[in-house]
């Protein structure tokens, strides 16, 4: 097996724990919005989530791990998904923001920083933020 088609299934890897992660969100109030929905199907296509994977991945999302890019721009890119699923319902909700959070530690940005971090990141999607500056504001906090 060449070297691209290991670093292919590892890229793919994180792929499906960041859709499982999008999918855990979606689904955190007990229910999926249409806003919520149309979003699974846009991210499930952008991270190249084939219908069975999307399927079994829907089903039981806690069974797939965060695998944190290393990247850390790729790390935030992911923050600003997930954010966008927070708000695809059109509320905010209490148990998103705690899931948001949660997420948030495991792809490796400062568990003391979380919460603001987080905040930051559904303030600026809210406010229609593309991603240059969303990478940009949350790399400002969290060098804070």
């Amino acid at each position: 097996m060449a070297f691209l088609d290991l670093y292919s299934i590892g890229k793919h890897k994180q792929e499906i724990g960041h859709f499982a992660n999008i999918v855990k969100i979606a689904k955190a109030d007990g229910t999926i919005s249409d806003g919520e929905r149309a979003l699974l199907a846009k991210a499930g296509e952008r991270l190249n989530i084939t219908l069975e994977e999307f399927t079994i991945i829907f089903n039981n999302p806690e069974k797939f791990p965060t695998n944190s890019p290393i990247s850390y721009d790729e790390r935030i890119e992911r923050l600003f998904r997930l954010s966008k699923m927070v708000l695809a319902s059109g509320e905010v909700k209490l148990i998103e923001i705690n899931l948001l959070q949660k997420i948030a530690i495991r792809l490796n940005f400062k568990s003391d920083n979380t919460e603001k971090i987080c905040k930051k990141a559904i303030d600026l999607v809210l406010n229609n933020s593309d991603l240059d500056n969303f990478i940009t504001e949350i790399k400002k906090l969290d060098q804070e």
